[in-house]
Order: C-alpha cells, then sequence, then structure tokens
C-alpha cells in the first residue's frame, strides 16, 4: 500500500498558480481513479464534487424519471442504517452530501471536516452501495415527486420548458422532464431502482473535483474507499438525437393574466472552437447577468417584461440557443417580433467596439469572483472536466476573452443567429396569436 501511495504522488501534476491563486492538482488514485484537486489548507474542510456519466439519458421509456427518483432515495437509509438512523449519522459527522440527476449525469456534492473525513466517506459509500430502498420511505419519495409534477403542470415556466425540450429532441432523453411523468413514477419499483443504480453508479467515465483541507496522496486513498464496490464499467454513450425543432409558434392555452413565452433554435457543441466566441457573442444579445440588447430593447424602452435572457447551451452532442420571457397578454406578439428582429440585426449588423469592450470588462473581472470558497471551487473544476477543458483553461481564459475581435463575433453571429429558426412556445392568453 505504500508502494500505491508514492505512485499515487508520482502521478500528481501541479500547475503552476493561477492569477486566483489556485494550484489545480490532476491526481491519479493507487487504483486509477483520477482527479482534480486545489489544495487549500486554511480552514478544516473539504468539497468534493463527483459526476457519474449516463445519468436520465440511461433511462428507458417505461421508467424514465427513475435517475430523479434513485438520487432522492440515497438519504433514505443504507446498509444497516434506516432513513432516521442515517440521517442522525450524517448530522453528528457534519457532514453534507446532495445528490442530483440531470440528463446525462448523476452528481454527488460533499462537503466534510477533516477530522471526520474518513466516517464521511464511509457513510457516502454505504449509501451508494447499499441504499435500502425501504418501502415506506420509496412511497414517500414517490409522493413527493408526484407533488413536485403536480405542481408542473400548473408552472408556466416549467409547461413552456417541458413543451419546447419535447419539441426539439421528441421522445429522446432530452427531450423528456427529468421527473418523469405521474404514470412513470407511480410505476417505478425498488427493483427498477436497484437496476438504475447498478448501471448509472460506475467508475467508467467518472469525474471527481476536491478542494480543501487534503492532499493528493489522502484523496487518492480515500476515492479508492469510496469507490471501490462499483463496477469497472462504462455507460453506452448518449445517443445523439434528431433536432426535431423548426421556426415557428406554439400556443398553450393557460388562463392566465399573462404568457410565459420560451423560445428556441439550434446551436453548437461545447468543444466547438467558436463557444467561447459564441458564448460572449449572447452575452451581448441576451444575458440575464448583463445589460444586453434585448433586455435593452424589451425591458427599459418599451416596459415589456421585468425580465429578458438568452442562452447558450449544450449536451455532449447537442447544442442549442434558448431564452425566455414574460409578458402581458396583449404584449407577446410585440414581444416575439423585437425578439426575432434583435435576433437578425445582430446576425447582420454584428456588434460595436464598444459593446465588445464593455462586455469584455465585465466578464474578465466577474470570472475570479466565481472561485470564492472550496464549494465552488471544486463545482468549477468537475465542470471543465465534463466540458474537457484543460486544467489551464483557468489560467488563460480571460486572456481568450481578450484576444475576441469584433470581426471574431460578428462572423459567430452570422454563422449561428437564424431568426426565421426560432421556436416560440407561449403559456398563456396571448392576443392575436392562435
Amino acid at each position: 500500500m505504500i508502494h500505491k501511495i508514492v505512485m499515487s504522488i508520482l502521478l500528481t501534476l501541479a500547475l503552476p498558480t493561477t492569477g486566483y491563486g489556485l494550484e489545480i492538482q490532476e491526481v491519479t488514485s493507487p487504483d486509477g481513479i483520477k482527479a482534480w484537486l486545489v489544495e487549500d489548507h486554511s480552514i478544516p474542510f473539504t468539497a468534493l464534487e463527483i459526476e457519474f456519466n449516463g445519468g436520465a439519458a440511461l433511462e428507458e421509456l417505461d421508467n424514465f424519471g427513475a435517475a430523479y427518483f434513485l438520487v432522492g432515495m440515497f438519504e433514505e437509509g443504507a446498509g444497516d442504517l434506516d432513513a432516521a438512523a442515517f440521517q442522525r449519522r450524517q448530522q453528528e459527522l457534519a457532514a453534507d452530501y446532495s445528490f442530483n440527476a440531470y440528463q446525462e449525469s448523476l452528481t454527488v456534492s460533499v462537503k466534510f471536516l477533516t477530522e471526520n473525513k474518513d466516517e464521511s466517506i464511509n457513510l457516502l459509500r454505504l449509501a451508494l452501495e447499499r441504499p435500502r430502498f425501504d418501502q415506506d420511505r420509496m412511497e414517500l419519495v414517490r409522493n413527493q415527486i408526484l407533488a413536485v409534477l403536480a405542481r408542473r403542470q400548473n408552472d408556466l415556466d416549467d409547461i413552456a420548458s417541458d413543451r419546447i425540450n419535447e419539441l426539439s429532441y421528441g421522445n429522446h432523453p432530452f427531450g423528456r422532464p427529468l421527473e418523469g411523468t405521474i404514470e412513470t413514477v407511480q410505476s417505478l419499483t425498488r427493483e427498477d431502482l436497484e437496476e438504475f443504480r447498478q448501471q448509472a453508479l460506475t467508475r467508467g467515465g467518472i469525474i471527481v473535483a476536491a478542494a480543501g483541507d487534503i492532499t493528493a496522496a489522502e484523496l487518492g486513498k480515500l476515492l479508492d474507499n469510496l469507490f471501490a464496490g462499483l463496477p469497472i464499467t462504462t455507460p453506452e454513450p448518449v445517443v445523439e438525437p434528431d433536432y426535431l425543432l423548426d421556426g415557428g409558434i406554439t400556443v398553450i392555452e393557460y388562463p392566465s393574466p399573462q404568457s410565459t413565452v420560451f423560445f428556441k433554435h439550434k446551436g453548437i457543441l461545447r468543444d466547438d472552437p467558436d463557444f467561447l466566441t459564441a458564448y460572449v457573442m449572447n452575452e451581448i444579445l441576451g444575458s440575464g447577468s448583463y445589460s444586453s440588447r434585448l433586455k435593452e430593447e424589451v425591458r427599459e424602452k418599451r416596459g415589456l417584461t421585468y425580465g429578458i435572457a438568452s442562452y447558450i447551451g449544450a449536451y455532449s452532442n447537442s447544442g442549442f440557443l434558448s431564452g425566455r420571457f414574460a409578458t402581458d397578454n396583449n404584449s407577446v406578439v410585440e414581444a416575439i417580433e423585437i425578439v426575432k428582429s434583435e435576433w437578425q440585426r445582430l446576425a447582420e449588423e454584428g456588434v460595436t467596439e464598444t459593446e465588445l469592450n464593455q462586455v469584455k470588462t465585465y466578464l474578465i473581472g466577474a470570472y475570479p469572483l466565481r472561485f470564492d470558497g472550496n464549494s465552488r471551487i471544486a463545482s468549477i473544476l468537475a465542470g471543465m472536466q465534463s466540458d474537457r477543458l484543460p486544467v489551464s483553461y483557468v489560467r488563460n481564459r480571460n486572456s481568450y476573452v481578450d484576444a475576441l475581435t469584433v470581426e471574431d463575433i460578428n462572423r459567430v453571429a452570422t454563422r449561428l443567429l437564424h431568426p426565421d429558426e426560432l421556436h416560440f412556445v407561449v403559456v398563456g392568453q396571448p392576443k392575436g396569436l392562435n
């Protein structure tokens, strides 16, 4: 074992300190598990971020919602500990576990005190390997999910989001709600959840990041202990979906004095060389955190909405540009036309030097503020690995932004922005739309 730990240290690559005081290490555990680490021994606690590859994309049509249901069960008892005993032990250790399901991953966010490191990890390992799925706790979680689904049926944002995803991807996992449907959630059994757990929780393709009071050697040993009981397999890659959405408008009648509007068309993948340029372009067009064109035209000048934003996003094999706003039923047609007009104006006329310089100043200044604690750092490191970015990205990101030119932004705007391909899903009682 001493030999293995020494080898783990030798396989640790320490990069130069970045401008934000981060020294990111690439760690390989004695058993071959890779992780990224930022050591910070100023406070005796560590944050750990884990992503299991696959997520809801592994579900079959007749059991979708299994991923969401499963993560709800991880703190409801494990091994010899029933739900009350498990939660009591977690509180005694002052350990914090957060389990989440996404279309392409299951994630675990962990925070633990240095003095309770081994016990906290052993409890987490028990939850991952031996969840109890006691019937009474299953029914409790099932009813909680059914309550969520019932609320979603009456939430304009959820109705619009679910519909635009379904129109985009059909029956592909990207087109289905993570929570499942009332029918699938009611039918899921203990055996379904256990089968899905064995399929989804594997060491193949796992992503791990850590930040805090832990060394590379300690992290390597911890990871081998945590994942020792999981199969060394890799889930099948997510099948590339057909992007089904064409330009147009879909209206879903719902009694409300205002309408919620989601809009979307095809985008680019995260590993596309133009992705960062597209991200900066969208900051100018419609970012929710910046004084964008859409915000200026729809909210500030005309007062049609309290908020409007556009987003650039990507799954592993499908990218999209999307956005949302809410407005009075009488203003829906006008607001949609403004969005399309701004889409077209940016595609045809591009951005100005002043706009680009302003957004550069904002993005470059805001970037270091993201690294404001161990939990945030661990989350960012995991996200970088998921996006297949190098460790050097943190050090170089702002220089990449600063190097972008007006010509770069305008070229990508022409490539990506197609107002005729925008599809709007409107939930409410909009005037002038059928």
